[in-house]
């Protein structure tokens, strides 16, 4: 069974002080729950802070974005080096507000991939559907696409360090949720897929979160789906009572 990993993305919340506070109530919430993997992405103008707070927890940390270059003429831009320099392991790419609020596209999705590979800094991949791609039939023929286009050209040992996101794009921000069964059918599917194309010991080796309005009442239920691996939490990632309670679920 796969270690769940439970993710929070902060976007774009909190201040500084607020994001430190935070850090530091989840560092004291989630001591002697070795059995899940627990993360925090905050907002770029507070790793530093925050990684002050969690150094030496078992706490990950990351960012929420990162560009495929290692430096030069890109106003606005953070690299993959400069995360590092700041305490980051991991970062989230492909998100669903990356794809549609800032339009990246699935080559710039797969660009990033590759560079977060050369630069040691583990990825969590999102993909997902909008609403009318999922009323009009067309879920796994979009998942199929965006995953093939963001894992090309990397190896087979790189994409089975890899943790994959599933966010339905109707569900994040909107509250509502796929429903256990819904979610895990487009879970099962994505195995399928990297199973298909890396082997069956690889795609058994690689966490799928699902990302979609995640709550500390649907935790548990999503969670006992036989192919999600952990979550990738948005709003309730903000309050330190509701964050806690979805790692308790997990931990269970």
């Amino acid at each position: 069974m796969l270690k769940p990993f439970i993710a929070g993305n902060w976007k774009m919340n909190l201040t500084l002080k607020e994001s430190k506070e935070l850090a530091a109530s989840l560092r004291t919430g989630v001591e002697g729950m070795n059995g899940v993997d627990v993360g925090v992405f905050p907002p770029f103008v507070f790793i530093e802070g925050v990684h002050s707070v969690l150094k030496g927890s078992s706490i990950i940390l990351g960012a929420q974005n990162m560009y495929w270059e290692d430096k030069g003429a890109f106003t606005g831009e953070i690299s993959g080096d400069m995360i590092k320099e700041v305490g980051c392991t991991h970062v989230i790419l492909g998100h669903s507000e990356r794809r549609h609020v800032f339009g990246e596209t699935d080559s710039m999705i797969n660009s990033k991939l590759s560079a977060a590979f050369a630069g040691d800094v583990m990825p969590i991949f999102c993909l997902g559907e909008k609403l009318d791609e999922r009323e009009s039939g067309d879920t796994f023929k979009v998942i199929e696409r965006q995953l093939v286009a963001g894992l090309d050209g990397l190896t087979t040992e790189q994409v089975s360090r890899l943790t994959i996101a599933y966010e339905p794009v109707w569900a994040i921000g909107t509250g509502k949720t796929a429903t256990p069964a819904q979610a895990q059918e487009v879970h099962a599917r994505i195995r399928a897929l990297l199973e298909d194309s890396y082997g069956k010991d690889v795609s058994a080796r690689i966490r799928i979160q699902y990302g979609g309005s995640a709550k500390p009442d649907n935790a548990a239920e999503l969670l006992s789906q036989p192919d999600i691996n952990g979550l990738l939490v948005g709003g309730a990632s903000l309050k330190k009572d509701d964050f806690l309670k979805i790692v308790s679920a997990a931990f269970e």
